[in-house]
């Protein structure tokens, strides 16, 4: 397929508007499913499982089977509508979604349509200059996930091309909510970082209340970016296109820019744009077409006649109220001005997910600017070449346990890289690894002596250098003397020491 032409994105502002909608699916944290007693289980355990072993009946579609609504579902989705600013139904219900589902056994999808959980919202999304954008929500409703396919015989491992597909159900009925803006008019030339913050604040929200690990690359929090270019001065929409299931905060950025670029020059070739979902590449960095975008009708709605429908009661509501958390603006602000952070730091801790973990590890004693060095330098590095989360290699217990070490003169930061590389390897504690590997920083200034005293007989000119005055030619002693200790001597003590004998 040829790659498509691209508008300068300067340009495409200047003649079209850029108009936004998002639909971000949250995988909810329950124990069991949406609709049976299914597992479902945390990230590592779910991906560690066989194909198709946490299955129940209604997850097979198996006649006779009936669905049971999960009540820890229900109560997350009401604080998730409550966290979005939304007014909860008295009375919402369940309807069956009808399409061609090859991963779903009874081949509809339980969820909601004229009738969702939670309606009429508004989030405050913050910018990183600090611009406060207000994201009109229409609703969120629960639903049930689908299974997977697993592409077979194909070069690529998508269907076009493969022999065969495998399908796995054990993802079948997780509990999911969907969350669904109304149209978002006014992000202009912003419009790609106004979509990355959305969804940043999406995954901060369901973070804060506990419901999800809304994990992007694990599929926790899905998004899908709905982009429509009208000429300027124009009244009416035009069409949209659907990028589905982006899986990072950079690529939703990315997937929005691609297709106002690639809408505009379109339109401008006097071209149409086509209804459609359409498929982020992250590899190329470009969108290609799904299938024909379906509207509510073409999915032959109608209430899910085995569930009666979900009436919470005021009181319930109004409990779930009073425990919600701080709003993620507030609080991101509040622990900035408590840390002490530069924008700029602050905002490499956001964009890197690790707000929770730098906040947990100063609970546990580290300092804002050594949990903020750990975190977004060393272990993100070790993350990175693992192709991991930072969160998923150590906790913070553990880092503000080898800060303390550090602190404590025990260890120096090169000593203690080493020490948080075989707490990442399973070798236990910061304190044990030190044990077990006889890595603590000498402290014994006599045997620092001694070798200090042989590296000056070995460089019998570097004392005199530095009796004349010469003090940077100490540099060569430590250097030997550091080599000797095999890195495990305080390098500022061994020059105090250096420079006294140099006195004598």
């Amino acid at each position: 397929m040829a790659a498509a032409k691209l508008m300068d994105f300067d340009k495409a502002l200047e003649l079209f508007e850029p108009v936004l909608g998002f639909e971000v699916h949250v995988e909810l944290n329950t124990n069991t499913k949406m609709f049976s007693d299914a597992p479902n289980p945390a990230n590592e355990a779910y991906h560690a499982a066989e194909p198709n072993t946490l299955i129940a009946p209604v997850d097979l579609g198996l006649p006779g089977s009936l669905p049971v609504v999960n009540e820890t579902a229900i109560r997350s989705s009401i604080s998730l509508g409550l966290a979005l600013g939304c007014s909860i139904a008295e009375s919402s219900r369940f309807a069956r979604k009808n399409y061609f589902y090859p991963d779903l056994g009874k081949n509809y999808q339980i969820s909601q349509y004229d009738e969702p959980i939670a309606y009429e919202g508004s989030v405050e999304v913050e910018l990183e200059d600090g611009t406060i954008v207000q994201i009109p929500i229409e609703r969120a409703h629960m639903e049930e996930d689908a299974g997977k396919l697993t592409h077979m015989g194909g070069a690529t491992g998508r269907i076009q091309g493969a022999e065969y597909s495998l399908v796995d159900y054990n993802r079948a009925g997780v509990p999911l909510v969907e969350i669904v803006t109304k149209t978002i008019f006014g992000a202009e030339h912003r419009a790609p970082e106004v979509a990355k913050a959305y969804v940043q604040t999406i995954r901060d929200i369901v973070r804060s209340l506990g419901i999800s690990e809304a994990r992007l690359e694990r599929g926790n929090l899905r998004c899908d970016a709905n982009v429509s270019l009208r000429p300027r001065g124009q009244e009416k929409l035009g069409t949209r296109t659907e990028t589905k299931n982006v899986n990072s905060m950079r690529s939703v950025e990315r997937a929005v820019r691609y297709e106002i670029q690639r809408q505009a020059q379109i339109l401008a070739d006097g071209g149409t744009i086509t209804q459609e979902t359409r498929h982020w590449h992250e590899d190329t960095g470009t969108t290609s077409p799904g299938r024909p975008k379906s509207d509510a009708d073409d999915y032959r709605y109608f209430p899910e006649p085995d569930l009666l429908p979900v009436e919470p009661a005021a009181e319930l509501i109004e409990e779930l109220r009073a425990a919600l958390p701080e709003q993620p603006v507030a609080r991101r602000r509040r622990l900035m001005a408590e840390w002490g952070f530069t924008d700029l730091e602050f905002q490499d801790v956001r964009n890197g997910g690790l707000l929770e973990v730098v906040e947990a590890t100063i609970a546990a004693g580290a300092t804002p600017a050594t949990a903020r060095k750990w975190w977004t330098g060393e272990i993100t590095r070790l993350a990175n070449a693992q192709e991991k989360d930072a969160s998923d290699l150590i906790s913070p217990e553990n880092v503000a346990a080898l800060q303390k070490l550090v602190d404590a003169g025990t260890l120096t930061d090169k000593l203690a890289r080493q020490v948080l590389e075989g707490v990442i390897a399973g070798e236990g504690t910061p304190q044990e690894v030190v044990d077990g590997r006889g890595l603590a920083v000498v402290s014994d200034d006599g045997a620092l002596i001694a070798a200090i005293d042989e590296a000056l007989a070995a460089q019998p000119d570097v004392l005199a250098k530095i009796k004349d005055g010469k003090v940077q030619a100490a540099g060569a002693v430590i250097g030997a003397v550091m080599k000797a200790m095999k890195g495990q001597a305080d390098a500022a003590r061994v020059r105090e020491l250096v420079l006294e004998r140099a006195a004598q």
